[in-house]
């Protein structure tokens, strides 16, 4: 089989490399990949942005793709799922209207509450002074979201009333998010724990992917403002088998019964945000269509099962017939990225210490790019979150202490990481 993988990031990579170890699997390709799928075996970059459906398609006919794998969730939101189901071709991934669930956070709230699935309370604006009439009502501290893809900053937990009209004004007035930020959502402040829980699902049937939770703070002790994701740990022991299964129960099946209902069945990878509160209520902080990213790096350096063959039965509608085997041990991820994300920063930056070979890193650890190139013949900075380094451990203090081997053995210029990554799951009684 050929197998065409959709997008750049990390996600990406590690997509791009589990599927590569699939035996059905020749040949896999990248659009448009990074440094790291480059250096892969079996693994090409090609040249296609993920936005340009058109090309993506030319390119899937021509090389009579077998499968399409989307990782990001621009394509999808735009459309691609049914673009490729309608020229023919098998794609992975939700339908255009499905992917409403992370295009638009005002689609999901009222969906939510629709079917009465817990959400926190909220209001929707367009316009900046009812907006603040609304925050100077409810008090801080509260959370202020973009409407659109923002991909992961463009939500506030503003802790001022100061902080409340410095988002608005900078979503709705000055549009740091372009058009995702035609209408935003305020919504209570939500004191617990996130939780990231994410499964395949044909539409009706599911497997749950391994638990995790990401950290979406810049800085130590989640302090600064939110970015893409900084690092993320897996399992998440404050999921026990009895709250796995509330969530399953209470959450993941209404979602899916509830898009089956409306006429647009949801297949795919579906992740949702998560927060459970000191009394283990479980409300659905967002959706997203794809992996998560880091996530997506912790769950396919511990499944130990065929991605491919997986995907496969969820096109089939058969996932019922499959059973998935993953890594027992922990692992924690740790995104290094370039100084002055989640803002402006430079790239360019030549990375020393890559590629890292699996003799020095050893066969539990592994180092996905997300924002790199291969620039005359040097792997340089592309992006705001550049590598993720990643590891196995026995428990989590072992994995932990392996990934940041990793990343101090990774060097350019305004390199930074967090250095608290997996410390929730480490001093957790």
């Amino acid at each position: 089989m050929q197998i065409l993988v959709i997008g750049n990031g990390g996600r990406e990579h590690a997509l791009a490399w589990k599927v590569s170890q699939s035996p059905l699997v020749t040949s896999v390709f990248v659009a448009p990949g990074n440094a790291g799928t480059a250096l892969e075996p079996m693994i090409q970059n090609i040249t296609i942005q993920p936005d340009n459906m058109t090309e993506l398609l030319n390119f899937a006919m021509s090389k009579k793709i077998d499968l399409t794998i989307v990782g990001q969730e621009v394509p999808l939101i735009n459309g691609i799922v049914d673009l490729f189901y309608n020229a023919g071709l098998k794609i992975f991934g939700p339908t255009q209207f499905a992917s409403q669930l992370e295009g638009s956070k005002a689609f999901t709230k009222e969906f939510l509450i629709r079917h009465g699935i817990l959400t926190a309370e909220y209001q929707c604006f367009t316009e900046v002074k009812s907006a603040m009439k609304y925050i100077y009502e409810k008090g801080t501290p509260i959370v202020i979201k973009a409407d659109g893809v923002a991909y992961g900053k463009g939500v506030v937990v503003a802790q001022t009333l100061q902080e409340a009209e410095i988002a608005i004004q900078n979503i709705l007035v000055d549009k740091v998010f372009g058009e995702s930020g035609h209408q935003i959502i305020i919504e209570e402040f939500l004191d617990g724990e996130e939780v990231s829980f994410i499964v395949m699902t044909d539409g009706k049937n599911i497997i749950p992917m391994v638990t995790s939770q990401d950290y979406k703070r810049i800085g130590n002790g989640d302090i600064g403002p939110n970015t893409g994701g900084m690092g993320a740990y897996s399992p998440v022991t404050l999921v026990t088998e009895i709250i796995h299964q509330r969530i399953i129960d209470e959450v993941i099946y209404p979602t899916l019964r509830a898009m089956a209902f409306e006429g647009h069945p949801y297949t795919g990878f579906l992740y949702a945000g998560l927060m459970i509160n000191n009394s283990r209520q479980i409300y659905v902080m967002e959706f997203n269509c794809r992996l998560g990213d880091p996530e997506s790096q912790l769950i396919m350096l511990r499944l130990q099962s065929d991605l491919v063959d997986l995907c496969l039965a969820v096109l089939e509608g058969k996932l019922n017939y499959k059973n998935i085997i993953w890594d027992p041990r922990p692992a924690i991820g740790v995104v290094l990225a370039s100084d002055g994300y989640p803002g402006d920063y430079i790239n360019g930056h030549m990375i020393h210490g890559l590629p890292l070979q699996s003799t020095i890193i050893g066969k539990d650890c592994k180092v996905f790019h997300s924002g790199t190139t291969i620039q005359d013949g040097s792997i340089v900075t592309n992006g705001g979150r550049v590598i993720c380094v990643t590891a196995l451990g026995e428990d989590f203090l072992t994995a932990k202490k392996r990934a940041y081997k990793l990343a101090n053995m990774i060097h350019w210029d305004g390199k930074f990481f967090r250095t608290d990554i997996g410390d929730i799951a480490i001093n957790r009684k």
